[in-house]
C-alpha cells in the first residue's frame, strides 16, 4: 500500500506541495563593479554586500531560488590599470539592491535527507530587478556627480559556486555571481538624456556588469518530498 502511494505522489506533483524540502538562509560577502569608471577585474570585492535566500528543491539536482541581496558599488580610476582611466580620475558609489529568481542546478545528487556528508558544484541563473540611482555628469563640472534616485532595471545572473550539507540542517556555500544588467549608467557614463550639457563616457555599446562573491549558510526545513525514480 505504502508503494502505491508513493508512486501516485509522482504522477500528481502538485499533491506533494507542501511536502517539498526548503531551505532559507543568508548570504555574506563583497562587491564590485566593471563597467566605464574604476578596475576591470572581474572578480576583486571592494565594498561588503549582504542578503537573504530561500530554496525550493524539486529534486536532488534542481531547486527554485529566490533572493534579496544589496550593497554598494564604488569605482575610482586611480585604482585601474588602464593609462586612460588613470589620468582621466573619475570616481563613482551607487547602491544596487536587487531582487532574484532563477533555477539553481547541482552537477551532483545533493538529496538532503541523506545526511551523510555531501559535496557539489551548482550554476544559478534567471532573471534579477535591481534598484539603482541614475547618475550623470555635466560637461562644465565633470568630476561632480549628481544622481536620479530609485531607478530601475534588470539583468541576468551568472552563478558559479560549490556547497555542501555541514550538518543535517546546514548547508554553508561559496559562489562567485556576475550580473549581466540591461543598463550602461550605473557609473554614470552614459544617462538616457538628449541634454548637450549632460557628458556621456566610455564605451556606450556595452552595459554595466557588476558582481557579488561571498559565502551562503542555509536551513532546512520540510518533510521528504518524493524524487521519482528515472
Amino acid at each position: 500500500m505504502k508503494k502505491i502511494f508513493n508512486l501516485l505522489l509522482c504522477f500528481f506533483p502538485f499533491i506533494t506541495l507542501n511536502a517539498q524540502i526548503n531551505e532559507i538562509g543568508v548570504f555574506f560577502g563583497g562587491s564590485n563593479f566593471v563597467g566605464d569608471v574604476g578596475k576591470t577585474t572581474y572578480i576583486a570585492p571592494e565594498k561588503p554586500a549582504f542578503g537573504i535566500l530561500y530554496k525550493w528543491n524539486r529534486s536532488p539536482r534542481h531547486a527554485w531560488r529566490f533572493s534579496y541581496t544589496q550593497s554598494s558599488i564604488i569605482g575610482n580610476d586611480f585604482k585601474s590599470e588602464e593609462t586612460g582611466r588613470n589620468q582621466r580620475g573619475y570616481r563613482f558609489e551607487n547602491d544596487i539592491k536587487e531582487l532574484s529568481a532563477g533555477l539553481e542546478f547541482n552537477f551532483f545528487d545533493f538529496n538532503l535527507h541523506d545526511y551523510h556528508t555531501k559535496i557539489t558544484p551548482y550554476i544559478f541563473s534567471g532573471l534579477n530587478f535591481f534598484v539603482f540611482d541614475n547618475l550623470y555628469r555635466y560637461t562644465t563640472s565633470p568630476n561632480v556627480i549628481y544622481a536620479q534616485k530609485n531607478k530601475s532595471s534588470f539583468a541576468i545572473p551568472i552563478i558559479l559556486g560549490i556547497k555542501s550539507n555541514i550538518s543535517p540542517r546546514f548547508v554553508l556555500g561559496a559562489e562567485v555571481g556576475v550580473r549581466y544588467t540591461f543598463t550602461d549608467n550605473i557609473d554614470g557614463s552614459n544617462p538616457n538624456t538628449s541634454n548637450p550639457d549632460i557628458l556621456k563616457f566610455g564605451n556606450l555599446n556595452n552595459n554595466d556588469w557588476y558582481v557579488f562573491s561571498g559565502i551562503t549558510l542555509t536551513y532546512t526545513f520540510g518533510q521528504k518530498p518524493c524524487y521519482c525514480p528515472e
